[in-house]
């Protein structure tokens, strides 16, 4: 069997959907996504409108695509890394893990997507159900997984996982959209990682259970 690397023409090939993913998030976040077309991102890319077509058949399907390919390995990981600790690490630290993952988004193509996502979603249902199928409640299971662990062990008081959730994540949402849309113009720089670490020691903390408690 030849050892040898695949002709350039094919290894450009290949390359070809991650290049028009990457061009296509960059005219999105620069544009919106009702504002792009598709051929503003194969001009980006540098191949022809045809050639986006051939691997994104609309252009709903090409911001799919750019949800997946930014967001998927992001919750993937998240994922991961709560099944190999669930078994050793309390449930309170767990969701502080899953907290400080959103600092990390500031400035990323995940961090740009959440955004889009948010300022289009409403006015493009199939993208809002598909994020919401596909991204919210998929890391939804997650979290209401380790809540409701935390509860049935005692360790957080009787809470209901859905409402809890969306008081917790909500706010560091908003701070990831303010990092990319106002930070820029605001004279009162926001610490991503601080706002995080205070939405760990406030509501976290507040469902932890104290001792003698019922």
């Amino acid at each position: 069997m030849s050892s040898q690397p695949p002709p350039r023409r094919r290894r450009r090939k290949e390359a070809r959907p991650k290049e028009i993913l990457a061009a296509a998030l960059t005219v999105f976040t620069e544009r919106g996504f009702a504002a792009t077309r598709v051929d503003d991102v194969a001009s980006r890319a540098g191949v022809t409108k045809g050639t986006v077509y051939l691997y994104f058949p609309t252009k709903e399907e090409l911001f799919k695509a750019v949800i997946r390919d930014a967001l998927f390995p992001v919750i993937h990981a998240v994922e991961q890394h709560i099944a190999e600790a669930a078994g050793s690490t309390c449930a309170a630290d767990l969701l502080r893990y899953i907290v400080q993952v959103f600092p990390s988004l500031a400035g990323t193509p995940a961090g740009a997507v959440i955004k889009l996502v948010i300022a289009e979603g409403g006015n493009f249902p199939d993208i809002a159900s598909f994020y919401t199928t596909e991204v919210i409640r998929r890391m939804r299971k997650v979290l209401a997984a380790i809540i409701d662990g935390g509860v049935a062990r005692g360790e957080f008081r009787p809470v209901e996982a859905p409402a809890a959730i969306m008081c917790l994540f909500g706010p560091a949402a908003l701070t990831l959209l303010w990092q990319h849309s106002f930070a820029p113009y605001d004279d009162t720089p926001i610490d991503m990682e601080s706002v995080c670490r205070t939405l760990s020691e406030v509501f976290i903390g507040g469902m932890l259970r104290r001792d003698g408690e019922p």
